[in-house]
């Protein structure tokens, strides 16, 4: 079944679709339909399969589960229960051709959908790992009736609003078919591309990458380094400029009070994080006699920047007493002073290297 969808709609899509756009034509409305359906289900897949399923990043109203679980199943990438599991399989496996799933290291073609095409046995289905979804109403809901959603919002709900609309099959073909075909390969870029392409600045130990290019296409995904160091963020892109439409609605559902529990490292964590990977780029190029200074330099900013990382945790779970709260504060503002002064040392050693 998955290789004749896979085959079939962008046979469609690369045929059909422009001999009806040229011999018919689509108008504005078909085209808004292309674009909500678009969006509905690229986000179902973030917002929804990805970060309050796979990975519980943050908790929500149970109407806002149903919702992104009838647009997932419009996507028409398995049930929550399958994605979900395939995917904590390919975080735990990563890159291990015996266990991933999508292993980046056996190709493009394999990691983008050659796995999905036939059985491999890195893909077996085995729910052990998805126990905890399994418990979750919305998801039982989803996977018991996914036959009948997918069919239902792909086939069904495009010819119904082209009815509405006086026109069956322009509506069927854009919000249909093409906006499938684009989505199927959006979200399997994930799988290839983001681990062949962009940067590492968080975690050189894995391949996955991090692209400004590959975010805008994949509804915030893009930034697949970060998101493999850091898994459990229910961001993708963390600076506020960085395009993450997922992370913009998981906020806004935040705000409304719907969306709650939301996951995020500390900012020192995160430092520490990109040092460590900075660290190891600089003394793999550097010369032995100055290694040394560089691996103080390094251990001094990492230490002190978890201290600071534990000190905000536990001011986090803890009230306390005033007294004791004045006194964190006090030693908390300590630490960033000493942090930039540390930052300081080491740009200007880093600095003195590249020269």
């Amino acid at each position: 079944m998955n290789t004749l969808i896979l085959t079939s709609t962008p046979l469609i899509a690369l045929t059909v679709v422009p001999w009806y756009g040229y011999s018919v034509g689509y108008d504005l409305f078909e085209w808004s339909m292309f674009l909500l359906f678009m969006g509905l289900t690229g986000i179902s897949i973030t917002a929804g399969y990805h970060r309050l399923w796979s990975h519980k990043s943050y908790d929500a109203h149970y109407l806002w589960g149903a919702f992104w679980a009838i647009w997932g199943a419009c996507s028409l990438q398995n049930s929550i229960l399958h994605w979900a599991s395939d995917h904590r399989y390919h975080h735990r496996f990563v890159d291990k051709d015996e266990r991933d799933p999508y292993s980046a290291k056996r190709g493009f073609w394999f990691s983008h959908i050659g796995w999905i095409l036939r059985k491999y046995p890195s893909g077996v289905d085995d729910h052990s790992n998805v126990k905890d979804l399994m418990e979750d109403p919305v998801v039982r809901w989803q996977h018991k009736h996914y036959l009948l959603l997918a069919v239902s919002t792909n086939v069904f709900l495009p010819l119904f609003i082209g009815y509405l609309h006086g026109n069956l099959w322009g509506t069927l073909l854009l919000a249909g078919v093409l906006r499938l075909v684009l989505n199927h390969h959006f979200t399997f870029l994930i799988n290839s591309l983001a681990h062949i392409w962009g940067d590492q600045e968080y975690d050189a130990d894995n391949t996955a990458r991090d692209s400004h290019l590959l975010a805008f296409f994949t509804y915030g995904e893009g930034y697949h380094n970060y998101h493999h160091r850091f898994q459990w963020d229910y961001r993708n892109g963390i600076r506020w400029w960085h395009f993450d439409p997922a992370k913009w609605l998981i906020s806004i559902g935040h705000w409304l009070g719907i969306c709650y529990g939301l996951k995020k490292p500390s900012e020192f964590k995160i430092e520490q994080a990109h040092l460590r990977v900075e660290y190891n780029r600089v003394v793999a190029t550097t010369q032995p006699s100055i290694r040394e200074r560089l691996e103080g330099s390094y251990l001094k900013l990492s230490a002190a920047l978890e201290d600071l990382a534990s000190l905000q945790k536990q001011s986090d779970l803890e009230d306390g007493a005033q007294p004791v709260q004045a006194e964190k504060v006090k030693r908390y503002e300590e630490l960033k002073s000493n942090i930039m002064h540390l930052r300081q040392e080491w740009q200007s050693l880093t600095s003195d290297v590249a020269v």
